[in-house]
């Protein structure tokens, strides 16, 4: 079913953007209500709305990636694409050349240094594929002709234009994803607007170029969403008997360990038994992998709310520890 949604919705897209690619943005009523909302709104200058709408090159191969996402993948699929030698080898060099500003985050923010460096090389691997669609192009597309989550790209690109107001920064020229997420760190407009910080403090919030600044904002970031500092984060589990039942279609920890442990589940490592856990079901290269996630497993899905890109963060985290204290 999921791929039947997935196939009508890019063609319904496809037929709409069809539809309208011939005129530009700035002559759409549909844009047209979207710059009389940010002029009532936010006060935003009229005329350079337009010129920008006016300035967007739609951007049709947005759309059929945003119908194919990783995400979709198995656990086995998604595993190899991120837990690879070089991604550890090259984030243990990222730790070593970054590593008093990420001792500074950790101590501030309490979130470890490996768990920071996973998510920059999840993400754009430590800043080399931080994406090269124009933003402003990215989020037009999406905001207005992919009907799935056209309210969300919308809203994201009111925060992308109050966001460059408010740093100063000319729309037309910042780059980043097919989704408009931004910089090493990915950030889309209303993450770097609520999370983004100056950690460096130079009074920028820099994180296309500034490392600084990046590993500043992500440890923010997990901090403000909920991060313990020194909690565990995810544990494969045994399974004594069939425990389909128990694995949960939401991500949120929603049963005590000890619950877990009465009904045959039996976390690999030792959690305390009052902790609050949610069991999870992934297929590995093996067969069925069992895990018990934790609170601080639900806020890595805080960054993206898949539990593969949750885990591949937490795998790599462990790998680069483990590299880096290695080689120290």
């Amino acid at each position: 079913m999921l791929k039947v949604f997935y196939a009508t919705s890019l063609l319904l897209s496809a037929l709409c953007f069809s539809a309208t690619a011939q005129a530009h943005y700035g002559e759409r009523d549909d844009v047209q209500v979207f710059i009389n909302e940010m002029v009532a709104k936010h006060q935003y200058d009229r005329n350079q709305l337009g010129y920008w709408m006016e300035m967007v090159t739609p951007q049709t191969g947005i759309l059929e990636t945003i119908a194919k996402p990783a995400e979709g993948k198995s656990w086995k699929e998604y595993r190899p694409i991120f837990i690879t030698n070089e991604r550890i080898q090259q984030g243990v060099a990222f730790w070593k050349i970054n590593k008093d500003v990420l001792q500074r985050a950790e101590k501030q923010f309490g979130v470890p240094a490996e768990v920071i460096v996973a998510i920059i090389g999840v993400e754009t691997f430590y800043g080399k594929r931080s994406g090269n669609y124009l933003v402003l192009d990215a989020l037009t597309t999406l905001g207005f002709d992919y009907a799935p989550r056209a309210t969300f790209f919308r809203k994201e690109l009111e925060e992308y234009l109050l966001m460059v107001r408010e740093e100063k920064i000319d729309p037309r020229e910042m780059r980043g994803s097919y989704a408009g997420a931004m910089g090493m760190p990915q950030f889309i407009p209303s993450s770097f607007r609520n999370f983004a910080i100056d950690f460096d403090g130079d009074g920028k919030r820099d994180l296309w170029n500034n490392t600084a600044d990046v590993v500043g904002s992500v440890a923010n970031y997990f901090k403000v969403n909920g991060w313990k500092t020194g909690e565990p984060v995810i544990s494969r589990a045994s399974v004594t008997e069939n425990v389909s039942g128990l694995v949960s279609t939401q991500i949120k920890p929603n049963k005590l360990v000890a619950e877990f442990r009465q009904q045959g589940v039996i976390p690999i490592y030792a959690f305390s038994e009052k902790a609050q856990a949610v069991l999870l079901h992934f297929e590995g290269i093996e067969g069925a992998e069992y895990w018990l996630g934790l609170d601080n497993f639900y806020v890595i899905t805080r960054y993206n709310r898949s539990p593969l890109y949750a885990l591949a963060v937490f795998q790599l985290s462990q790998a680069l520890f483990a590299e880096y204290n290695t080689v120290q």
